[in-house]
């Protein structure tokens, strides 16, 4: 028979058992209690043992899950400082205010969200009278990433601290006469009050995780020691659904970020009903942050709990609570004694004896009010507990209940979401809970009123003392006076304007030199942080490894294989660039951080993200709204850029398409330059309007996307025309004539004017010369830098004429005189080009890479997609025939003689 102690073949994982006697033993021990005391004490004492060995660094896994119950024993809570008293009648006041401020604006129809800060506010309060460092706090104060739907309450704590008013409050998500509040934490919108965007579900985890890294970043690089300020992120448990929420988790554990706490709100409810019915979110976030090597803090249950935990002897208790699925746990919110008795207490005979000590009220006081995430103490000692956690990431999961103080009508209903208004009734019931002096008379005309108890009364200045013990108002943005960075030496510059004469050079290859240049400058080199998802290589980027290094908070902790090769892969803890693995959501989020810089830490920093072209707007282009949102500053590109520049990579690689979604982003200047001086002309002229001296009415807040090539290509020198900078910077110059090109036309050969982005104008040179040479026809090539540039100077145009004043747009004064038809061509689909066309005069028409890319050579792809030079030939014809300047025979004979 078997010795059922007896470790199985099975079982073995290769690790010796140096005493197997021992070990039959511990199991024998194991199998013993669960047999004489239930499998449920067996179960209680090996959660207590690994507990222990975690406790004692004994290397084991550690327990992904804990008991439904709070983190911390209410014996080991520390005493709330401060006037608990006050605190609470100051959250009571911006309880009210905010649900007032939603209902009032309702009937305007601009809806607005009450119940998420009715669920968070202590969440939030705690935090503010105690823990949130403002700005003129150590380092740069704290950095608050606010749950979007909770705005309402952080304006109601503005209110009350007088930096809002009642107008302000009545313009809730009213904005266009001027001092409306936008929905949400919108920087752009408000740039005083908000920092970092965050309703745009998933992104504000990602950014706070990226931000607490940048924050290291800085004060590793000897650039501000910000080693004071932490990052408090504040989520709800349904946000946690979204991909980006924990695509960062694992990093903010491997680098050992404690200044970093996430607060996840976890009321059971997402937009529509329980985040998971028949299972619980809080274990699951458990299971999932500790997986990924976080500290996590659990603040469940308010301070009515604790006879209850006093009363379970036998553990029964903690088991329904860890049985008993989330939808199940709303439904006990809106039920009454009997049903809570029957359903939850009538499980277990334990539990049903349990009941019997206990009183309706007791029970419903328990079920419907009580919840760690309502309790200043519960919610004070879990913030104590984050900050003192070193070495890790913390999380707090704090339970509330969605809609609290609301009413019935509210609290843990499934639609509470949706619910925009209180009644008056429901107004008044509310202020009695919340023992508010508000008169019945207050309510006049059906209106519920704002509440204010006095800008000299205890409430606010115990608001207003507590702020400043805490280095001032929060949160608060603020754009610190600093000078203008001083603008790089020209030489770095106009390195490039003698072109790169017989020598083949990808723009991509260009950007990348230009760089090498700008970050050895004195001034302001250490102040670029060059950001790449893992394909350096790709990009010819790895001569910066070495130079620059690579940053690591942990250094270089191994030799690397490359060493001895002149362009090692070096890490450093001082590195400068930040190689983020295949993440382009994270390369964004680092973006992000760096591209505020100047006004989170007062410190400018020049980000430049680089990127295959096909994975930044397709796949981030919500990240560069939310850089939009934020002000930030800075220059991506699009590499490897066009639809069929990357030959072989096929479909998913080929971009045709990246200046299209661009051009819908208000903050995003967008250029694909040709040629090599193109590319250094727009980041000189980027880095004046960004960071240096921003000509009158030029928005500083602006960030650049430019499209670079790897395709190698002759780089001619700059033309000596004047205004050639001037026409980069704005999007369109002449590059030449069919006369300065050498092609000689006849005095009255039929003329046209190609217009070509990007790569695209090797394809207008070669087809300029096949048509002079072959069908008599001048042409002229005009390097379009920006289509999007121009189409906004034309818009602009088009809104001053509105206004009575006379404006030509900068597109027509270029064009002006140029004789024959248009013809616009890009790597792009034709949607690129035809930005422009309304405000052409001249006849136009446009050729594009439309459709989905393929595999092929160069001139393949090309022909396939009709734009090389003999397409661009053939479509040239056809215009001039339409005109009746060619013959048409000589559109067919074309065609013909190209195979097209």
């Amino acid at each position: 028979m078997t010795d059922p102690n007896a470790i199985q073949p099975s079982e073995l994982d290769q690790l010796p058992d140096r005493d197997p006697e021992e070990t039959a033993e511990w199991r024998a021990s194991l199998d013993a209690v669960a047999k004489a005391a239930g499998p449920h004490r067996a179960a209680y004492l090996m959660r207590r043992t690994l507990e222990r060995a975690e406790g004692t660094g004994v290397a084991l896994p550690k327990l992904l899950e804990t008991d439904y119950v709070n983190t911390i024993p209410t014996a080991a809570e520390p005493a709330v400082p401060g006037d608990e008293e006050m605190e609470a009648r100051i959250t009571a006041w911006n309880r009210w205010n905010a649900a007032a401020m939603v209902t009032r604006g309702s009937k305007y129809g601009v809806g607005g969200h009450i119940a998420t800060f009715a669920s968070a506010a202590w969440l939030y309060e705690t935090g503010f009278n105690h823990f949130f460092k403002g700005k003129e706090a150590d380092g740069s104060g704290d950095q608050l990433y606010i749950q979007g739907h909770a705005s309402p309450g952080i304006y109601a704590r503005a209110f009350l601290d007088g930096r809002l008013n009642e107008t302000h409050l009545d313009n809730f998500r009213r904005e266009a006469g001027g001092d409306g509040l936008p929905s949400y934490p919108h920087p752009r919108r408000l740039p005083w009050l908000w920092e970092f965007p965050t309703v745009s579900m998933g992104l504000g985890p990602l950014s706070a995780i990226y931000q607490a890294r940048f924050n290291r970043y800085l004060t590793n690089r000897g650039i501000k020691d910000v080693s004071a300020s932490h990052v408090w992120a504040f989520l709800g448990d349904g946000e946690m659904d979204e991909p980006e929420s924990t695509a960062a988790l694992a990093l903010a554990a491997r680098e050992e970020l404690d200044n970093l706490t996430f607060v996840i709100n976890c009321n059971l409810q997402r937009l529509d009903g329980p985040v998971r019915a028949n299972f619980k979110i809080v274990q699951e976030l458990e299971a999932q942050f500790r997986g990924a090597g976080w500290n996590v803090v659990k603040t469940l249950w308010g301070s009515a709990w604790d006879d209850l935990f006093q009363l379970d002897t036998t553990g029964a208790l903690v088991r329904r609570l860890r049985e008993v699925p989330d939808a199940q746990v709303q439904t006990y919110q809106t039920r009454d004694a009997a049903y809570i008795r029957q359903d939850f207490f009538g499980a277990d005979p334990a539990l049903v004896e349990m009941a019997k000590l206990l009183s309706d009220d007791k029970i419903l006081d328990c079920f419907h009010f009580s919840r760690g995430g309502h309790e200043s103490r519960k919610v004070y000692a879990a913030y104590r507990a984050a900050l003192a956690h070193k070495g890790a990431p913390t999380v707090i999961l704090a339970q509330t209940v969605k809609g609290h103080t609301l009413g019935a009508g509210f609290a843990s209903k499934n639609a509470n979401h949706q619910m925009k208004k209180l009644s008056v009734d429901e107004f008044k019931t509310m202020r009695d809970l919340l023992g508010l002096p508000i008169a019945d008379s207050a309510f006049t005309d059906g209106q519920v009123p704002y509440a204010h108890p006095g800008a000299d009364s205890p409430e606010v200045r115990y608001l207003q003392e507590r702020r400043a013990a805490l280095g001032g108002p929060a949160p608060a943005r603020r754009v610190h006076p600093v000078a203008p960075l001083p603008a790089p030496a020209d030489k770095a510059f106009t390195a490039f304007d003698k072109g790169s004469g017989s020598q083949n050079v990808a723009t991509t290859m260009a950007f990348v030199r230009l760089v090498k240049d700008l970050v050895r400058d004195k001034e302001t080199g250490r102040r670029w942080v060059p950001i790449v998802p893992d394909e350096a290589r790709t990009f010819g980027m790895e001569s910066l490894f070495p130079s620059l290094g690579i940053y690591s908070p942990k250094g270089q902790t191994y030799e690397p294989v490359d060493r001895d090769q002149l362009m090692y892969y070096k890490e450093a803890k001082n590195g400068q660039i930040l190689n983020e693995g295949i993440t382009e959501a994270g390369s964004m989020a680092d973006f992000i951080a760096a591209s505020t810089s100047y006004a989170t830490h007062g410190e400018a920093m020049i980000p430049f993200y680089i990127f295959y072209s096909m994975f930044g707007w397709q796949r981030t282009a919500d990240q560069m709204w939310q850089l939009g949102d934020q002000l930030g500053r800075g220059f991506l590109v699009g590499a490897t850029a066009g639809r069929t520049t990357l030959t072989g990579e096929g479909l998913q690689h080929a971009d045709g398409h990246s200046p299209v979604i661009a051009a819908t982003n208000p903050a995003a200047l967008t250029y694909d330059p040709a040629f090599a001086y193109e590319v250094a002309a727009i980041v000189k002229d980027g880095l004046r309007r960004m960071y240096g001296q921003a000509a009158p009415g030029e928005d500083p807040d602006v960030f650049y996307y430019l499209t670079v090539y790897n395709e190698p290509l002759p780089q001619p020198a700059k033309p000596a025309a004047p205004g050639i900078d001037e026409g980069i910077v704005k999007g369109l110059y002449r590059f030449n004539t069919a006369e300065s090109a050498g092609l000689s036309p006849a005095a009255n050969a039929p003329r046209i004017q190609l217009l070509g982005s990007g790569t695209a104008i090797h394809w207008a040179l070669k087809a300029q010369q096949l048509l002079a040479e072959e069908w008599g026809v001048a042409a002229d090539v005009w390097s379009a830098t920006s289509w999007g540039e121009l189409r906004r100077d034309a818009l602009e145009a088009d809104a001053a004429l509105l206004r009575g004043e006379e404006r030509v747009p900068y597109v027509r004064r270029a064009l002006q005189g140029a004789e024959g038809p248009v013809l616009a061509v890009s790597d792009y689909m034709r949607q690129v080009p035809d930005q422009i066309a309304q405000w052409v005069e001249q006849d136009y028409s446009s050729l594009g890479a439309d459709g989905f890319g393929l595999s092929d050579t160069r001139d393949a792809a090309r022909r396939y997609f009709g734009v090389d030079a003999q397409s661009i030939v053939v479509a040239a014809l056809a215009q001039l025939a339409r005109r009746g300047e060619v013959k048409a025979t000589a559109v067919k004979e074309a065609r013909e003689r190209y195979g097209l």
